[in-house]
């Protein structure tokens, strides 16, 4: 049996359980939305149902009749994939009022009755958050962080020096290790299970999403096109956005790459980091950064098999960036963090270029990353354009694989990556 490990978000589980009627975690597939969700309602000593309508039987029942469907599960009910029965949502909240109604007459307090879980955004989101409003609270899960994995604690990255000072560092990882987590992935099943053919389980996966979460939405005869578009997406993460570039590579139309680029972002394969604007900035560029949410899976994507072949490639640089991004984005979101407000990167007309602006408190902080021991001083020249916002700034950090932080000046520091 596999082994569980901990999640930083059950911590905010905890603190939601019976504080809402609804409780929704979206996120990729396999991520371990619903065993996450088993273990906190369990260490709750709550007796939990569960169905996932990736069964066809069930998702054709609740389709078919969603007031039965719910009648025949006690809760609290874990619903997995619900995205695939929207219907479900009007008679989710019709039951949640009048569990409210009854709680309120009994003087009794309000209970969690339905979990869901999903691993698509689309209309599905708007439907929840229009039909439960008020009743429902929504968190984003993604794979394992490099803190979970070493059972340290995780708070939200802010790159704030005296805090960043506070942080637990994780154990040292040299450039071989480092890549070698990077190439694994954050799936937990890669992680727990040290016998699964790493190149199986991708295969495995990439079928499983087209089968399940792609085909409808697509040509079937665009399904080979499909996956050259995902492997040309992927040999992109760390990069800008440009739909005209990949349809010529993958002969299709721009407008083609842009719906399914959009359904790479709704169904969590990728993030798109949005480039930071003001009023006061005139010259930016506006295309959105593609970033993988698996490094893993971007890998195997890109045809990398091992770690050592990664590391000496010139997709080395794209791929730790990515990695970096990607555990900035985990301590957000196992926190109950908005991120996609806070997390941006810079880039204008001139080739001035910020890797990361992350927005907190008002406070703007920029950040490097550079896939190196010993980065020079030039890492920083482009911060100076961060006068031109008209925010408070914060201090700059350049996140790299040096052993210990360093200032590099009064108001910039280098910083290892162990300290995300």
């Amino acid at each position: 049996m596999s082994k569980y490990i901990n999640r930083t978000m059950e911590n905010l589980l905890n603190e939601l359980i019976d504080r809402y009627p609804v409780i929704t975690i979206t996120g990729p597939r396999q991520v371990g939305k619903s065993t996450l969700l088993e273990y906190i309602i369990k260490n709750n000593k709550k007796e939990i149902t569960y169905v996932t309508l990736d069964d066809m039987f069930l998702r054709a029942s609740a389709n078919e009749d969603p007031l039965l469907f719910l009648k025949n599960y006690n809760t609290p009910l874990i619903i997995d994939e619900f995205q695939y029965a929207p219907n479900l949502l009007s008679y989710i909240k019709i039951n949640v009022d009048e569990a409210r109604k009854k709680a309120l007459f009994d003087d009794g307090p309000e209970e969690t009755l339905y979990y869901l879980t999903g691993s698509q955004i689309f209309e599905s989101m708007k439907d929840l958050s229009d039909s439960l409003a008020g009743r429902v609270a929504i968190l984003d899960l993604y794979g394992l962080s490099t803190r979970e994995l070493y059972k340290l604690e995780e708070n939200v990255f802010i790159p704030d020096i005296n805090e960043i000072k506070k942080r637990t560092r994780i154990p040292y990882m040299n450039t071989e290790e480092l890549f070698s987590r990077i190439i694994n992935g954050s799936f937990p099943e890669l992680n727990k299970n040290d016998d699964i053919n790493r190149e199986m389980f991708f295969r495995s996966y990439i079928r499983t999403y087209i089968e399940r979460d792609i085909r409808k939405l697509i040509n079937v005869k665009d399904e080979t096109k499909f996956l050259k578009y995902i492997s040309c997406m992927a040999a992109r993460t760390a990069q800008e956005y440009n739909a005209s570039d990949i349809a010529k590579d993958i002969e299709v139309d721009p407008k083609t790459v842009d719906n399914w680029t959009s359904i790479l972002a709704n169904t969590h394969l990728i993030y798109l980091l949005h480039p930071y604007s003001n009023n006061n900035l005139k010259k930016i560029i506006k295309r959105p950064k593609i970033y993988f949410t698996d490094t893993g899976l971007a890998a195997f994507l890109a045809g990398y098999l091992d770690a050592k072949t990664l590391e000496k490639s010139t997709f080395s640089g794209n791929i730790f960036e990515t990695y970096i991004i990607n555990e900035i984005i985990k301590s957000f979101a196992s926190n109950g963090k908005d991120f996609e407000h806070r997390l941006f990167y810079y880039r204008d007309k001139e080739k001035r270029e910020i890797d990361l602006l992350i927005e907190y408190n008002n406070i703007i902080y920029p950040i490097e990353i550079k896939k190196s021991a010993n980065p020079s001083k030039e890492a920083i020249k482009n911060f100076l354009v961060t006068n031109e916002f008209n925010k408070e700034i914060g201090n700059g950090i350049v996140l790299c694989m040096i052993r210990e932080i360093a200032p590099i000046d009064e108001q910039n520091y280098f910083v290892p990556i162990e300290y995300i």
